[in-house]
Protein backbone atom coordinates (compact mmCIF):
# COMPACT_ATOMS: atom_id res chain seq x y z
CA UNK A 1 0.00 0.00 0.00
CA UNK A 2 1.28 3.42 -1.16
CA UNK A 3 0.85 6.19 1.44
CA UNK A 4 -0.58 9.57 0.74
CA UNK A 5 2.46 11.12 1.85
CA UNK A 6 4.21 8.93 -0.68
CA UNK A 7 2.84 9.78 -3.51
CA UNK A 8 2.85 13.89 -2.59
CA UNK A 9 6.49 13.69 -2.24
CA UNK A 10 6.85 11.64 -5.50
CA UNK A 11 4.17 14.57 -6.95
CA UNK A 12 6.55 17.24 -5.34
CA UNK A 13 9.43 16.20 -6.92
CA UNK A 14 8.38 15.06 -10.02
CA UNK A 15 7.13 18.72 -10.54
CA UNK A 16 10.57 20.10 -9.33
CA UNK A 17 12.39 17.84 -12.12
CA UNK A 18 10.08 18.57 -14.68
CA UNK A 19 10.19 22.16 -14.57
CA UNK A 20 13.61 22.08 -14.58
CA UNK A 21 15.76 22.81 -17.69
CA UNK A 22 16.58 19.46 -19.29
CA UNK A 23 16.96 17.34 -22.57
CA UNK A 24 13.18 16.48 -22.60
CA UNK A 25 12.11 20.23 -22.00
CA UNK A 26 14.44 21.68 -24.65
CA UNK A 27 13.29 19.22 -27.00
CA UNK A 28 9.60 19.54 -26.47
CA UNK A 29 9.93 23.42 -26.73
CA UNK A 30 12.19 23.52 -29.87
CA UNK A 31 9.59 20.64 -31.63
CA UNK A 32 6.22 23.00 -30.98
CA UNK A 33 8.00 26.29 -31.45
CA UNK A 34 9.52 25.30 -34.72
CA UNK A 35 7.40 22.98 -36.15
CA UNK A 36 4.04 22.89 -34.41
CA UNK A 37 1.68 21.93 -31.59
CA UNK A 38 1.23 18.38 -33.52
CA UNK A 39 4.57 17.95 -33.79
CA UNK A 40 5.35 19.03 -29.90
CA UNK A 41 2.74 16.48 -28.99
CA UNK A 42 3.94 13.24 -31.09
CA UNK A 43 7.17 13.82 -29.87
CA UNK A 44 5.57 14.22 -26.20
CA UNK A 45 4.30 10.52 -27.00
CA UNK A 46 7.67 9.18 -27.56
CA UNK A 47 9.09 10.73 -23.86
CA UNK A 48 5.65 9.13 -22.53
CA UNK A 49 7.07 5.85 -23.90
CA UNK A 50 10.50 6.43 -22.79
CA UNK A 51 9.15 6.82 -19.35
CA UNK A 52 7.28 3.56 -19.22
CA UNK A 53 10.59 2.17 -20.61
CA UNK A 54 12.12 2.93 -17.20
CA UNK A 55 8.88 2.41 -15.28
CA UNK A 56 9.11 -1.35 -15.98
CA UNK A 57 12.94 -1.43 -16.49
CA UNK A 58 13.55 0.41 -13.20
CA UNK A 59 10.78 -1.52 -10.73
CA UNK A 60 11.73 -4.93 -11.56
CA UNK A 61 15.39 -4.80 -10.54
CA UNK A 62 14.53 -2.40 -7.71
CA UNK A 63 12.08 -5.15 -6.48
CA UNK A 64 14.80 -7.60 -6.04
CA UNK A 65 17.66 -5.61 -5.25
CA UNK A 66 15.97 -3.53 -2.46
CA UNK A 67 14.14 -6.48 -0.89
CA UNK A 68 18.11 -8.13 -0.52
CA UNK A 69 19.98 -4.68 0.46
CA UNK A 70 17.38 -2.37 2.56
CA UNK A 71 20.34 -0.27 3.65
CA UNK A 72 21.01 1.06 0.47
CA UNK A 73 17.94 3.20 -0.01
CA UNK A 74 20.11 5.45 2.55
CA UNK A 75 22.82 5.26 -0.09
CA UNK A 76 20.77 6.27 -2.78
CA UNK A 77 18.60 9.01 -0.79
CA UNK A 78 22.05 10.93 -0.62
CA UNK A 79 22.80 10.63 -4.21
CA UNK A 80 19.80 11.62 -5.31
CA UNK A 81 20.28 14.25 -3.32
CA UNK A 82 23.52 15.36 -4.43
CA UNK A 83 22.28 15.01 -8.02
CA UNK A 84 19.17 17.34 -7.41
CA UNK A 85 21.94 19.90 -6.11
CA UNK A 86 23.81 19.27 -9.56
CA UNK A 87 21.04 20.32 -11.49
CA UNK A 88 19.78 23.40 -9.11
CA UNK A 89 24.09 24.66 -10.10
CA UNK A 90 23.83 24.19 -13.64
CA UNK A 91 20.16 26.04 -13.66
CA UNK A 92 21.89 28.96 -11.34
CA UNK A 93 25.03 29.37 -12.26
CA UNK A 94 26.60 32.64 -14.44
CA UNK A 95 25.69 31.73 -17.91
CA UNK A 96 23.14 28.91 -17.45
CA UNK A 97 20.35 28.84 -19.94
CA UNK A 98 16.54 29.07 -19.47
CA UNK A 99 14.54 26.47 -20.92
CA UNK A 100 12.81 28.62 -23.24
CA UNK A 101 15.75 29.78 -24.94
CA UNK A 102 15.48 27.16 -27.51
CA UNK A 103 16.65 27.09 -31.05
CA UNK A 104 14.86 26.45 -34.39
CA UNK A 105 15.34 23.16 -35.42
CA UNK A 106 14.50 21.55 -39.23
CA UNK A 107 10.83 19.74 -39.15
CA UNK A 108 10.83 16.20 -38.90
CA UNK A 109 7.68 13.52 -39.84
CA UNK A 110 5.65 12.43 -37.39
CA UNK A 111 7.49 8.40 -36.69
CA UNK A 112 10.92 10.28 -36.53
CA UNK A 113 8.69 13.11 -34.36
CA UNK A 114 8.32 10.20 -31.90
CA UNK A 115 11.64 8.19 -31.88
CA UNK A 116 13.36 11.27 -31.37
CA UNK A 117 10.98 11.98 -28.31
CA UNK A 118 11.74 8.06 -27.16
CA UNK A 119 15.32 8.41 -27.22
CA UNK A 120 15.88 11.70 -25.50
CA UNK A 121 14.00 10.40 -22.60
CA UNK A 122 16.03 7.19 -22.58
CA UNK A 123 19.29 9.26 -22.79
CA UNK A 124 18.38 11.58 -20.60
CA UNK A 125 20.09 11.24 -17.35
CA UNK A 126 17.84 13.49 -15.29
CA UNK A 127 15.65 10.32 -15.91
CA UNK A 128 17.49 7.69 -15.18
CA UNK A 129 18.66 9.20 -11.95
CA UNK A 130 15.00 9.79 -11.37
CA UNK A 131 14.38 6.34 -11.22
CA UNK A 132 17.13 5.01 -9.97
CA UNK A 133 18.22 7.56 -7.19
CA UNK A 134 14.73 9.40 -6.30
CA UNK A 135 11.64 7.72 -6.28
CA UNK A 136 13.20 4.49 -4.97
CA UNK A 137 13.95 6.59 -1.71
CA UNK A 138 10.14 6.97 -1.04
CA UNK A 139 9.83 3.19 -0.97
CA UNK A 140 8.70 2.00 2.56
CA UNK A 141 9.64 -1.52 2.69
CA UNK A 142 7.02 -2.68 5.66
CA UNK A 143 4.14 -1.21 4.11
CA UNK A 144 3.95 -3.94 1.38
CA UNK A 145 4.84 -5.12 -2.21
CA UNK A 146 7.93 -3.45 -3.33
CA UNK A 147 6.75 -3.73 -6.52
CA UNK A 148 3.42 -2.09 -6.55
CA UNK A 149 5.02 0.93 -4.48
CA UNK A 150 7.46 1.66 -6.78
CA UNK A 151 5.00 1.17 -9.95
CA UNK A 152 2.18 3.62 -8.36
CA UNK A 153 4.96 5.98 -7.31
CA UNK A 154 6.44 5.93 -10.78
CA UNK A 155 2.92 6.71 -12.39
CA UNK A 156 2.16 9.44 -10.30
CA UNK A 157 5.51 10.96 -11.71
CA UNK A 158 4.64 9.96 -15.48
CA UNK A 159 1.35 11.57 -15.07
CA UNK A 160 2.96 15.16 -13.42
CA UNK A 161 5.52 15.10 -16.20
CA UNK A 162 3.21 14.19 -18.89
CA UNK A 163 0.59 16.99 -17.73
CA UNK A 164 3.77 19.54 -17.21
CA UNK A 165 4.65 19.03 -20.87
CA UNK A 166 1.60 19.23 -22.33
CA UNK A 167 0.99 22.73 -20.89
CA UNK A 168 4.33 23.68 -22.14
CA UNK A 169 3.84 21.64 -25.75
CA UNK A 170 0.42 24.13 -26.07
CA UNK A 171 1.84 27.11 -24.89
CA UNK A 172 5.66 27.20 -25.97
CA UNK A 173 4.73 29.29 -29.12
CA UNK A 174 3.51 32.39 -27.02
CA UNK A 175 6.09 31.76 -23.85
CA UNK A 176 8.95 32.05 -26.05
CA UNK A 177 7.52 34.76 -28.16
CA UNK A 178 7.10 36.48 -24.83
CA UNK A 179 10.23 35.81 -22.90
CA UNK A 180 12.62 36.27 -26.33
CA UNK A 181 12.40 40.26 -25.28
CA UNK A 182 12.10 40.03 -21.90
CA UNK A 183 15.82 38.58 -20.76
CA UNK A 184 15.26 39.52 -16.85
CA UNK A 185 12.30 37.40 -17.04
CA UNK A 186 14.43 34.48 -18.52
CA UNK A 187 16.78 35.10 -15.64
CA UNK A 188 13.65 34.93 -13.21
CA UNK A 189 12.96 31.62 -14.27
CA UNK A 190 16.05 30.11 -13.70
CA UNK A 191 16.32 31.75 -10.42
CA UNK A 192 12.96 30.31 -9.33
CA UNK A 193 13.64 26.51 -10.75
CA UNK A 194 17.22 26.38 -9.67
CA UNK A 195 16.13 27.41 -5.82
CA UNK A 196 13.02 24.82 -6.12
CA UNK A 197 15.26 22.21 -6.98
CA UNK A 198 18.22 23.03 -4.31
CA UNK A 199 15.41 23.02 -1.31
CA UNK A 200 14.20 19.86 -2.73
CA UNK A 201 17.81 18.35 -2.48
CA UNK A 202 17.90 19.50 0.98
CA UNK A 203 14.47 17.94 2.23
CA UNK A 204 15.96 14.63 0.75
CA UNK A 205 19.15 14.68 2.18
CA UNK A 206 18.01 15.42 5.63
CA UNK A 207 14.89 14.16 6.14
CA UNK A 208 14.85 10.56 7.61
CA UNK A 209 13.62 7.59 4.99
CA UNK A 210 10.45 7.30 7.39
CA UNK A 211 9.56 11.05 7.34
CA UNK A 212 10.40 11.45 3.63
CA UNK A 213 7.99 8.45 2.91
Amino acid sequence: MVEQTAVLGVASVGLGMVLSPGPNMMYLISRSTSQGRRAGIISLAGVAAGFLVYLVGANLGLAVLFAALPGLLTVIRVAGALYLLWLAWQTLKPGGMSVFASKDVPPEPPRRLFLMGLMTNLLNPKIALLYVAVIPQFIVLDQGNVLLQGTVLGCVQIAVALLVNLAIVLAAGGIAGFLAVRPTWLRAQRLVMGSLLAVLAIMLAVMPQGAMS
